[in-house]
């Protein structure tokens, strides 16, 4: 079975290769272990290939090398269309032309499956089901209906294959991926598995549509008593995994100029509206809508706007809604410092080598964005500068940051369609300084000190049960050390050279101490001698200057050692 699964994995790697040499990667086939996959008669035949002239540069051909593998890839470029740490700027620019558009299926497969999920027949749930789907997508498509308590609805039907195919695409781009680590992490994409592993936790979501009814459940307990913002509510009683009901919304979209002058509503307003409720979701709550295109956001004949398709949100942390807020308030202060703190602060890490230049490159953008009109540097304009810079310095800021970047670029867009005079930063400003004032607010700073002291106290608090399951540990010979000290065995070898030196020397001294003893002893009258020294006192001299020798020998070697390794 597995060894199936493997050769089905190599035969499916073998058409993503094919595709890339369509488009002439050659070069990134060889540089990988892609190319052991390869049989070899197709090996043959590429080395005496050479890539000819193509009508695209290479970012462009990238971006058609993913629309030819499908749906999955190109739903992960277009996540990573929202991480510049990781891509280049170009490349981004590439990705973001991508389309997720696939042609509908049968509507007898989208009943079968609203049966088959809620156990009920389609004349039991609805009074009115349009057989012609509303919109088509690579997960699922969506139905207008009517529930038989009379309410209008949308019901949005999983593809019958989509989770196969997602989760069979999935293991595909793992194992494509791990043949082409090394690669990525030259081209500086140091965690490439865990970029895949991130996407799937985010694929295996969206096939859940339950989570899309939550999102809609925290939205409208948020705005309940907001009239300015509608949110649609969803039916959990026909809501499972693979169908999801929602309340149908009527309106035109936000750039429908026409519509909403003839129901007497002012598109201004509706601007200003717009951005402060996307604002309040950034800034206030920490949860927002992260697809806001026109076709998302629709404006109702009441003048209140009404936000659907809540597959895709995003959440901040505290922390990152201060550092945020902090960015916006450093540009209009124009302190480039305080911008890079800011940013530093949202990094997860980054490879910061020299602040002044970092700084530098700040200020630079800084002058243009708050210097230049507003129509010369755009919000899209600063998301780019921000990601360039971001890709420079490899800071790995969360992508949840540039999807509120990319969000915030589509809707001031929005606004200029429906007031050219709108400006985007003097929106923003009231709630970054708010946002700031709570920061420093005294309730904050005593919660942060209370968790601050709470830290420590846990601190102290278990480092003696650390140390003592340590020492529990150490007692029952579960826990060994070892230990490197750097120079430590030259220090050994020096210690045993002088170890030995002074043995002899104390020897030497020993034999000549000896051999005086001897010749002024009692019985030195009695022994034989030679030359007046008795034999045991000359054998005693002889030790002490066959050792003394050695010493001198000793020593000079271990001098011209460490000349010579000066």
């Amino acid at each position: 079975m597995l060894f199936r699964k493997t050769i089905g994995n190599i035969s499916r790697i073998r058409k993503i290769i094919e595709v890339l040499l369509k488009y002439g990667f050659e070069d990134f086939v060889w540089s990988t272990s892609l190319n052991r996959v390869l049989p070899g008669t197709r090996r043959r035949r590429l080395d005496a290939e050479k890539e000819g002239e193509l009508p695209f540069n290479r970012w462009e051909r990238l971006r058609l090398v993913v629309e030819e593998l499908g749906p999955t890839f190109i739903k992960l470029a277009q996540l990573l269309s929202n991480r510049p740490d990781l891509l280049p700027e170009p490349l981004i620019a590439e990705f973001e032309k991508l389309q997720d558009q696939v042609p509908p299926f049968d509507v007898a497969e989208a009943r079968a499956i609203i049966e088959a999920e809620t156990g009920r027949k389609i004349e039991e749930l609805f009074i009115y089901f349009d057989g012609k789907p509303y919109g088509s997508a690579s997960i699922g498509q969506v139905h207008r209906a009517r529930l038989i308590s009379g309410e209008d609805v949308v019901v949005k039907v999983q593809r019958p294959d989509a989770r196969k195919m997602v989760v069979s695409d999935l293991a595909l781009l793992r194992e494509f991926v791990r043949f082409t680590e090394g690669y990525f992490r030259k081209a500086g994409i140091l965690n490439p598995l865990e970029v895949v592993d991130t996407f799937s936790k985010s694929m295996m979501s969206e096939l859940d549509y339950s989570s899309e009814a939550r999102h809609l459940e925290q939205f409208r307990k948020l705005y309940r008593k907001q009239y300015k913002l509608y949110v649609p509510r969803p039916f959990r009683e026909f809501t499972t995994r693979r169908i999801i009901t929602i309340e149908f919304v009527s309106g035109c979209k936000i750039t429908d100029l026409e519509t909403m002058q003839s129901w007497g509503l002012d598109p201004k307003i509706i601007a200003r509206n717009g951005f402060s409720i996307y604002l309040t979701q950034i800034f206030d709550y920490g949860i927002f809508h992260a697809d806001p295109h026109p076709g998302n956001v629709l404006v109702r004949p009441n003048g209140s706007i009404a936000l659907i398709d809540f597959g895709m949100v995003g959440k901040l942390m505290q922390s990152q809604r201060f550092a945020f807020a902090g960015i916006f308030i450093s540009l209009s202060r124009r302190d480039a410092k305080s911008l890079a703190i800011n940013l530093r602060r949202l990094a997860v890490d980054h490879e910061i080598d020299d602040m002044h230049a970092f700084e530098y490159d700040l200020n630079e953008l800084i002058q243009d964005y708050t210097v230049l009109e507003a129509d010369d540097m755009t919000m899209r304009d600063f998301t780019v500068r921000i990601q360039k810079i971001a890709y420079k310095y490899k800071l790995q800021i969360p992508g949840v940051i540039f999807l509120i970047l990319r969000a915030l670029a589509i809707l001031e867009g929005v606004a200029k369609t429906l007031d050219p005079a709108f400006d985007v930063q003097q929106g923003i400003r009231p709630f970054g300084l708010r946002l700031l004032k709570q920061q420093y607010s005294l309730h904050n700073l005593s919660k942060e000190l209370r968790y601050s002291f709470n830290q420590l106290y846990s601190l102290f608090y278990n480092i003696p049960l650390e140390l003592r399951d340590i020492i529990k540990q150490v007692r029952k010979g579960k826990i060994t050390l070892n230990m490197r000290v750097s120079g430590f065995d030259r220090l050994v070898r020096q210690i045993d050279i002088a170890a030995s030196r002074l043995m002899l020397g104390v020897v030497a001294g020993a034999s000549i101490l000896a051999a005086a003893v001897v010749y002024s002893g009692p019985a030195a009258s009695d022994e034989q001698r030679f030359i007046g020294i008795p034999y045991f006192s000359l054998f005693f001299l002889g030790l002490a200057g066959w050792l003394a020798a050695l010493l001198a020998i000793n020593a000079f070697t271990g001098r011209r050692n460490r000349n010579n390794n000066q």
